[in-house]
């Protein structure tokens, strides 16, 4: 074990950071170039563009917690997170290098309808990413004890991966989105691979943990994920339905179905505590809480290219546009409407991004006074002002960017002490598990985003988007209210 690791310095944090980190570059990546690639260049619609990006949660499903589940019982290649670290990098480079050869590929493989071929490689990065995000936080988890030390190397996580989202915008900016493909496919690799080879693993969590064993099955991983059976069914109905369009009719009311049951299970989970609390109870809580937020910011990832361009673009003059700047004077390449609208979208999220790497810094601040769920709380209420603000008064460059720069504050914390507060609520030897089976309130409700979509294209009103993300994470902010603060324990 190397003397930083002993230390626990900030360096080794840096260190141990730098694998979620090329999941956070990988998924900065994704947001900014594939909804625009797959809409500008290959002319998909944006319930064709939602249905590719189903890939992503599909691979969650599968990919969190299968990985999470044989992460907590193998050793391999000197450690139990590293070799799917090691593997999710070196995939997810092979699948930035292919998005660029979409049409080549159709036309060397005989197939076709682009949605298909856009969503298999999709698919092969997402599932890379979800091969590589579990481990990575779970071995946060694993070497660092409960409490402050935790708590830092989860903000230690936001704070260099947010940088780096903050990096890939930029590259976007300057030289467009198909070469931000291939900076991210060299950089990736290098994140993923390389810094979990000068980090030792515990062998043996279980006698370090001094916890008894319990066993996990299919049976056992499906009763846990009660909460979220709405999404699920949901999510299973809008990959059919892409195929077989005499599903259509139930469309709308399935989906309001979904949404309803998992308001009245959220009630019935917060009555259940009051009765009987209990960490489970807890997990179930939290599980709950942050799936309605997954809702809007995937719905806002994949959908804002959409929104910019009809409900932005028309009211301003692209000679004029902030974002055009950086490209124009960098590279001297006069920037077109298709260009602007990715010019846009990536100086909104850099600033999303940068928000979101600073303010851990005052959350932690914030959280050792007032505690970690009332920060959070307090924090993800500022991106249903957010998302608010942009859907009532986004209608011109500078009002988005207003807008996402409070809606980072809120994403500042969903991606950094979220991780922290759910860890202490579940069986430490069983982390990779509780992280996959939590990752489901992630992947799972990113599927609800598909009907979004769908409603959008019906009505037609790009402003729903944003109405419907403010109501989601308001609905987040309810349900958090009631998760109770984990307990300190001594010295921690």
């Amino acid at each position: 074990m190397f003397d930083f690791q002993k230390k626990l310095t900030n360096f080794f944090y840096a260190i141990l950071a730098l694998p979620a980190t090329a999941v956070g570059f990988a998924l900065s990546t994704q947001i900014a170039a594939l909804s625009w690639i797959l809409s500008k260049k290959y002319g998909l619609e944006i319930h064709e563009v939602a249905f590719v990006w189903l890939a992503g949660p599909v691979a969650g499903i599968f990919g969190q917690v299968i990985v999470g589940l044989i992460s907590d019982n193998v050793w391999f290649m000197g450690g139990r997170r590293r070799p799917f670290i090691i593997i999710g990098g070196i995939v997810s480079t092979v699948a930035f290098l292919m998005l660029p050869h979409i049409q080549g590929i159709s036309r060397i493989t005989g197939i076709s309808d682009i949605t298909i071929i856009a969503s298999v490689i999709a698919l092969f990065l997402d599932l890379s990413v979800n091969v590589t995000f579990n481990p990575a936080r779970s071995l946060i988890a694993d070497i660092t004890a409960e409490g402050k030390q935790r708590t830092a190397g989860y903000v230690w996580m936001q704070i260099i991966s947010g940088f780096f989202g903050v990096f890939a915008y930029f590259l976007s900016m300057v030289f467009g989105n198909e070469k931000l493909l291939y900076i991210a496919a060299v950089l990736v690799f290098i994140m993923a691979v390389f810094p979990v080879l000068l980090i030792e693993e515990t062998r043996d969590l279980k006698s370090a943990q001094n916890v008894k064993e319990e066993k996990y099955g299919l049976l056992q991983i499906i009763k846990e994920i009660f909460p979220l059976y709405g999404f699920l069914v949901f999510g299973v109905y809008s990959v059919f339905n892409h195929f077989f369009d005499s599903l259509t009719p139930v469309h709308n009311a399935l989906l309001i179905a979904a949404l309803v049951y998992s308001v009245i299970i959220g009630i019935y989970i917060i009555l259940k505590g009051y009765k009987k609390p209990s960490n489970n109870n807890e997990f179930h809580k939290i599980m709950l809480a942050h799936s309605f937020t997954w809702v809007a910011f995937q719905s806002m990832f994949i959908m804002s290219g959409f929104f910019i361009e009809n409900r932005i673009l028309p009211n301003i003059e692209i000679s004029g546009i902030i974002a055009n700047w950086f490209a124009e004077k960098l590279t001297g390449v006069a920037q077109t409407a298709d260009s602007s609208i990715g010019n846009i979208l990536s100086l909104g999220f850099l600033i999303l991004n940068f928000v979101g790497a600073l303010f851990p810094i005052v959350l932690q601040e914030i959280a050792q006074k007032i505690g970690r769920v009332r920060t959070y709380i307090y924090a993800l209420s500022f991106s249903a002002i957010g998302y608010f603000y942009i859907a009532f008064l986004g209608t011109v460059e500078t009002d988005f960017y207003l807008g996402m720069l409070l809606t980072g504050i809120g994403w500042s914390a969903v991606i950094s002490i979220v991780f922290a507060i759910m860890s202490e609520r579940v069986n430490p030897a069983k982390m990779g598990l509780f992280m996959g089976v939590f990752n489901l309130a992630v992947v799972l409700p990113q599927m609800m985003s598909n009907g979004v979509a769908h409603v959008i294209k019906q009505t037609g009103n790009y402003q729903l988007l944003y109405i419907l993300c403010g109501i989601f994470v308001t609905v987040s902010v309810f349900f958090w209210i009631f998760v109770r603060e984990p307990e300190v324990k001594p010295g921690s």
